[in-house]
């Protein structure tokens, strides 16, 4: 009964997660501010090139496919910088939430207090490190798109206001 209950949590939790995240201000989330900003350790990311991110990362299940009413977290063929910033605070939306999952797991000890409620627990933190480690990937990644997007249309911006004189 307890694994029903653990079971049933984790669902219902995973399951919730998905409005809170949509219902969040997206101008609560800066990504220059603590504690999306890529550390030093980091290195931009490319930390996790180690892990080899890259290679796995679309092999998990990406839950802007399934549900119709998120951003799709995919560039696309013409990106400006403020469609990569948009994409860019769905990252720190999408990290912030894994994190939440990942604690809320420990709440799973609660049902069972021994090594199972233990080892479920770690479970649940384990299966969201994952998309966590993502979100810090492709950020440093989606930051320097957005700014050489950003200089292009300014420069752009500015061909276009000689060009008029």
């Amino acid at each position: 009964m307890a694994l029903l209950k653990s079971c049933l949590f984790v669902l219902v939790v995973g399951i919730l997660s998905h409005y809170v995240g949509e219902a969040l201000p997206r101008a609560w989330f800066h990504p220059d501010r603590f504690p999306f900003r890529a550390f030093a350790w980091e290195r931009e990311g490319k930390i996790y090139d180690k892990l080899r991110i890259r290679d796995w990362k679309d092999q998990l299940p990406d839950m802007s496919r399934v549900m119709k009413d998120m951003i799709p977290k995919r560039v696309g063929t013409c990106p400006t910088a403020e469609k990569v910033m948009i994409l860019v605070r769905e990252t720190c939306v999408a990290e912030l939430i894994h994190w939440l999952l990942a604690l809320c797991g420990g709440v799973v000890y609660l049902f069972w207090k021994n090594s199972v409620g233990v080892l479920l627990s770690f479970l649940v933190f384990l299966g969201n490190l994952p998309f966590i480690l993502i979100q810090r990937y492709n950020r440093p990644a989606l930051l320097a798109l957005a700014k050489r997007l950003a200089e292009r249309e300014e420069r752009k911006r500015n061909a276009r206001t000689h060009s008029v004189r």
